[in-house]
């Protein structure tokens, strides 16, 4: 597990092997305290790395050591990284996992949070107010499933087929595109393909005004 460690986390050293003969089960933790703010201001032992975070290249300045942390259960590596801000700790119950590791675990549980973040904001999960819990189910599924469907759509299509910059100039041509920018181009497509319904020969004048209303409600 990879997961943010407090600044003022209870972190102790490694126990040493358990002396011969002495009786008992052998100890899980150091008897000396780690203080990650000591550890943190103290200038040896910082090393500079590149890792491949985000989909791109970064430098990264970091401390590593192995403790030991009682809510996880014994040995853990630990991670101090320096950041524009300040630094920040990071730890993974396995101590033989390397930095990289750590921080790419990290990196990735982003997009988790990014992911969560757009189903709550974009696309409304758990603000829909009905009353009965098993109508509150089935809309959360239906959010859930808006969510992936668009995700699957934009799945293999470029940037330039998800998103249109040029009315923006001032934004960077390198950001993704996001998930409102993949539902405003599946949005796009189907409106297209329903306006290209209607252009066929044949037509009649019902068809048209239906499809003149419709998209009209949708423009108002």
């Amino acid at each position: 597990m990879v997961s943010r460690l407090r600044r003022d986390a209870a972190l102790r050293t490694v126990p040493g092997p358990k002396p011969p003969g002495r009786r008992g089960p052998a100890p899980t933790s150091g008897d000396r305290r780690i203080e990650l703010a000591k550890r943190a201001g103290q200038r040896r032992g910082w090393v500079t790395g590149v890792f491949d975070l985000y989909g791109a290249p970064a430098v990264k300045r970091y401390k590593t050591f192995l403790a030991t942390w009682r809510p996880a259960g014994g040995a853990i590596r630990a991670v101090l990284v320096e950041e524009p801000s300040g630094w920040v700790a990071f730890f993974c119950t396995d101590p033989s996992a390397s930095v990289a590791d750590i921080l790419t675990a990290v990196a990735d549980r982003f997009s988790l949070e990014i992911a969560f973040r757009e189903c709550k904001e974009i696309v409304g999960a758990g603000q829909q107010q009905v009353r009965f819990i098993w109508a509150n189910v089935g809309a959360f599924h239906v959010c859930l499933w808006t969510y992936t469907m668009t995700e699957a759509w934009a799945w293999g299509r470029t940037a330039a087929e998800l998103v249109d910059r040029s009315d923006s100039p001032w934004d960077t041509p390198l950001r993704r595109p996001s998930h409102t920018d993949k539902r405003r181009a599946w949005r796009r497509a189907l409106l297209g393909e329903e306006i290209r319904a209607v252009l066929r020969l044949g037509v009649t004048e019902l068809e048209i005004q239906t499809a003149a209303e419709r998209l009209l409600s949708l423009a108002a």
